[in-house]
């Protein structure tokens, strides 16, 4: 014959209150409120099954939350400490692939004092790109993917690439566009059909 899991009878009147409380709140946690509306109904008497129907939820749900409040009371409604899955990469990790992307690319030229062009790395990639970022990442000891570079970056708000302004230049002798550019010449109406 199966045992029958009840909730224990509350401690005093002040913990039946904050879990009835609870039970009926409309702005408490989601999962809170399902907890405590699960030892309520367990307090008013009925049986496992009826509490999963009115509920909502699954027979052994009920069964390992009525266990865990008879257990630690009200705190072990809460979710313990270290649900979900791990983080693959650590903190530190996290903060060198963020300090790579806002860094100079190793491949990226520059004009040294004599105006010579000239890149730290000449194999090394000119600009970041989620590929280079990745590759880059790897060669440092840090196992991550693309995706995964561009999930952190993303939730940092860092800019991985740079925006360039077309009509600009450093040579001395360029001269921006005359008065026949794209944008002054009127567009041309077209004929009726």
């Amino acid at each position: 014959m199966p045992k029958f899991v009840r909730a224990r009878p509350p401690l005093d009147d002040g913990e039946a209150g904050k879990i009835r409380r609870l039970a009926g709140a409309r702005h408490a946690p989601a999962d809170w409120s399902l907890r405590a509306r699960i030892i309520t109904l367990s307090w008013d008497g009925l049986a496992v099954p009826a509490i999963a129907a009115g509920a909502g939820c699954h027979q052994n749900t009920v069964r390992r939350w009525l266990h865990r409040f008879n257990a630690d009371g009200l705190d072990g409604l809460g979710n313990r400490p270290g649900c979900g899955r791990k983080r693959r990469i650590t903190e530190a990790q996290r903060s060198a692939i963020i300090a790579l992307a806002r860094s100079l690319p190793p491949g990226r030229l520059d004009r040294d004092g004599a105006g010579e062009l000239s890149a730290d790395d000449a194999r090394g990639p000119a600009q970041w790109t989620l590929d280079t970022l990745a590759q880059a990442a790897r060669d440092a000891g840090i196992a991550v993917g693309r995706s995964q570079v561009r999930r952190i970056l993303l939730a940092e708000k860092v800019r991985w690439r740079r925006t360039r302004s077309w009509a600009a230049s450093t040579d001395p002798e360029f001269a921006p566009k005359g008065p026949q550019s794209w944008s002054s010449i009127p567009p041309r109406r077209r004929a009726p059909p």
